[in-house]
């Protein structure tokens, strides 16, 4: 299994693995496959884990130990092979796995199709898009472990198998309590790996104890579908974290066209109030003139514009 990242862009490795079990291979290496796969080593793709999605693995000499492939791209990067230059820079980073997480893949794929039976492993671990698939059981101890994430029977010489959820569950957590010792023994911090991946703000970061269990999950999360992963999450005890939820945005008043009534009497603002108010205003000289001339028998300007009344005949 992998773990914790080591640098900007530098690919994950198994938790406590030392850095000398990390092989560097040139990319061209994995397009030009041996042909004798029993004997030497193989690069071959078979499916992730975790997505079901192809992923290049690495077999070594006798397919006796699984290799997880990485590649490390930066831009402007090539190699000089020889007398030639490989535009292809990346570096592949090679590290040990444990092939029962690939082979838990297809038990529990089998045992939702078969609802339960039992069946032998070379029945179980096949593939016709991967045909490299088959070599997963040739891995040392393989067949010694498979007990952890199985039920098992034996008629005659022959033995069966069927997924156990249950095992499954007590070896992710021996596998995620190795990830947490391992995590502590090298002085990686993830209280802030753990915030950070779930946007959760703290004004104080602390490497609790839950936080390097719930770190050491989301590792092993990798490697399984997610549906264990959220069992196993239940069967660790560690409750599900969710990321607070944004605060609803303001409601905009919906336009009507139907009038709205004033629910206030704003009249009583043009009453005496206004009448004093206009009444106190400055009037100019001609304006005060104008106003102490006797109008007694005087018309109003509009009376010379309004239509004469007619006579009758």
């Amino acid at each position: 299994m992998r773990g914790a990242r080591s640098g900007p862009g530098a690919e994950r490795r198994p938790a406590g693995a030392h850095p000398a079990q990390w092989v560097l291979i040139a990319p061209e290496a994995a397009l030009d496959p041996p042909k004798k796969p029993d004997s030497e080593p193989l690069f071959t793709k078979l499916r992730n884990p975790s997505t079901g999605e192809a992923t290049l693995y690495l077999f070594n000499s006798g397919a006796q130990q699984l290799f997880e492939v990485k590649a490390f791209h930066e831009e402007c990067r090539s190699w000089f092979i020889g007398q030639t230059v490989q535009q292809d820079g990346r570096l592949l980073f090679v590290t040990p796995m444990d092939p029962l997480f690939l082979i838990l893949y297809y038990l529990i794929k089998a045992d939702k199709e078969q609802q339960g039976k039992f069946q032998p492993l070379d029945q179980v671990v096949l593939d016709s898009e991967y045909p490299s698939c088959p070599l997963l059981l040739k891995c040392a101890d393989v067949k010694q472990y498979i007990q952890h994430v199985t039920e098992e029977k034996e008629i005659g010489s022959q033995k069966f198998h069927k997924y156990s959820q249950e095992k499954t569950l007590k070896w992710l957590k021996k596998k995620v309590n190795q990830t947490v010792k391992a995590l502590k023994s090298n002085n990686i911090s993830v209280g802030e790996r753990v915030l950070a991946s779930t946007l959760i703000n703290s004004k104080q970061i602390t490497d609790a104890q839950e936080d390097y269990v719930r770190y050491a999950h989301g590792l092993i999360s990798e490697y399984i579908p997610e549906d264990l992963s959220k069992e196993l999450l239940k069967y660790l005890g560690l409750p599900e974290l969710r990321s607070p939820e944004p605060e609803p945005p303001l409601k905009k008043r919906k336009l009507s066209d139907v009038p709205v009534e004033p629910q206030e009497d704003y009249t009583k603002f043009n009453s005496d109030n206004l009448k004093t108010k206009k009444a106190n205003t400055k009037m100019s000289a001609a304006q005060k003139a104008l106003a102490k001339v006797d109008k007694s028998g005087m018309k109003s300007i509009s009376a010379f514009f309004s239509s004469k009344p007619k006579t009758s005949k």
